[in-house]
């Protein structure tokens, strides 16, 4: 049966884009396996289109008559957003600036506009005590990178024969620094690197491969690494330095938490303007 919010009719191709957009984003992050959460992302989309259908049906309601000038500087915006007008119509297949479709989607938005303007109402200031205590309830998102530091043998290989007689070398290494050899006078003696650099200084996750993370984050603070190996050849290394993520400065991050206070305090006002206009609708 086809869903109609307050008569309104509603495409089932709209609920499917719905759905499979969001079945592909937690695809992406890998948090389901084949079709098992589907009848979940299905209820997700109606909600979703629900919600914004009614959102809609609401400003062009509350906001019928948008005026020429804002419709033009509305235009103007969005033109020079898109690097000019002929960009613009490529990338939304128009012919020209003058589609009735992309003046009705600038209306749309317009109407959207007046009314969460008009829903979330005046911006209050928040004061440093609420930011404070926002991010004391929020730590684990306001912390510096972890970092640390490592020396690192590297040892190429060319042919395929070579592997184990270098993966045993390395063996060999490794346990002599385990038994307290002098782990930066055999990196340097024994790496591969044409510059015989071998400290790879202070690095954050991500700034090398998976394969690095995966290990030296793994590990405290004079471990060694098992040998492993990645697309050049096999690597060794030491963690010889340490930096545990510790809260950011409260001034550094002050803009930042204003603003996302701001959001979940606009975020919190729609939802409950959605419940509101959910309660008075007819959805069938």
């Amino acid at each position: 049966m086809p869903l109609t919010i307050n008569s309104e009719s509603i495409p089932e191709e709209l609920l499917q884009e719905e759905f499979q957009a969001i079945k592909s984003h937690y695809e992406n992050m890998g948090a389901m396996s084949c079709c098992e959460r589907d009848p979940e992302f299905r209820e997700y989309a109606r909600e979703n289109v629900v919600a914004r259908v009614l959102l809609n049906q609401a400003a062009e309601q509350e906001f019928p008559d948008i005026v020429e000038v804002e419709i033009s500087a509305a235009l103007d915006r969005v033109v020079q957003e898109h690097g000019g007008a002929e960009t613009l119509c490529s990338k939304l297949g128009i012919s020209s600036l003058d589609d009735p479709m992309l003046r009705q989607d600038l209306v749309s938005g317009l109407r959207m506009d007046k009314m969460f303007a008009r829903v979330w109402g005046e911006q209050e200031e928040i004061s440093d005590a609420a930011l404070q205590e926002y991010r004391m309830n929020h730590q684990d998102d306001y912390l510096t990178d972890e970092r640390v530091r490592a020396i690192a043998i590297f040892k190429k290989v060319e042919k395929v024969e070579e592997r184990d007689g270098i993966y045993n070398h390395l063996r060999n290494l490794r346990r002599q620094a385990i038994q307290g050899a002098d782990f930066e006078a055999m990196a340097h003696e024994h790496t591969d690197k044409e510059d015989k650099v071998t400290d790879l200084g202070w690095f954050k996750r991500g700034d090398f491969m998976d394969e690095f993370d995966l290990i030296f984050f793994s590990l405290e603070l004079n471990d060694i690494t098992p040998v492993f190996a990645s697309h050049w050849g096999f690597h060794l290394a030491k963690i010889v330095g340490r930096e545990p993520a510790v809260p950011r400065p409260f001034e550094e991050i002050r803009e930042t938490l204003a603003e996302r206070c701001l959001q979940e305090q606009r975020q919190a006002k729609t939802k409950a303007f959605i419940a509101e206009l959910k309660a008075k609708a007819v959805i069938e």
